[in-house]
């Protein structure tokens, strides 16, 4: 074989090594802007519906704010309440609803209020796209956090997530 036919196969060789040694890495969904936009929009009027305002907050999967949005006449420390719900339901991929009254059934789970990034307060929720967690929502400001769940829940539903992972 020449030497330049000899240094080509080994080129080749090389790259195919290198190729097949590359890992192969899971696929996640994502929510984009236009997405948390629309998912934000739903539960504007989820809580119009209802009479309320409030303010929204998507996260995307791994926690960093993608919008949020303020009704009108909502105080401003929703914001954050806001926020801080759907922080909850993302890092404990569970309802913050469910959370609280967890956490107000046993002793141990309370001390995740010390936790100064989660608020155990009805309101957050995981957004599951099958059985991947695709992000989070949270809801304040509506009139208390059964009605800030209620928000959340059902415009998660109509945009076609669930807050719970597929059964398998």
């Amino acid at each position: 074989m020449k030497p330049r036919h000899l240094l080509i196969a080994t080129a080749l060789l090389t790259a195919s090594a290198a190729a097949s040694a590359a890992p192969k890495l899971p696929q996640h969904a994502d929510l984009d802007l236009a997405s948390a936009r629309q998912l934000s929009d739903l539960t504007l009027e989820a809580c119009r519906a209802a009479g309320r305002s409030a303010v929204v907050s998507v996260l995307d999967r791994g926690g960093n704010l993608i919008v949020v949005q303020r009704g009108d006449g909502v105080g401003p420390h929703n914001t954050l309440a806001s926020q801080r719900k759907a922080y909850t339901a993302l890092s404990t991929k569970t309802p913050s609803q469910l959370l609280a009254e967890r956490a107000r059934a046993n002793p141990d789970a309370a001390n995740l209020n010390t936790l100064p990034e989660l608020l155990l307060l009805g309101g957050g929720v995981p957004l599951f796209a099958g059985d991947a967690l695709v992000g989070a929502l949270g809801v304040a400001g509506a009139g208390g956090a059964d009605q800030d769940q209620a928000c959340a829940v059902q415009a998660a539903e109509r945009f076609g997530l669930s807050i719970a992972p597929a059964q398998r």
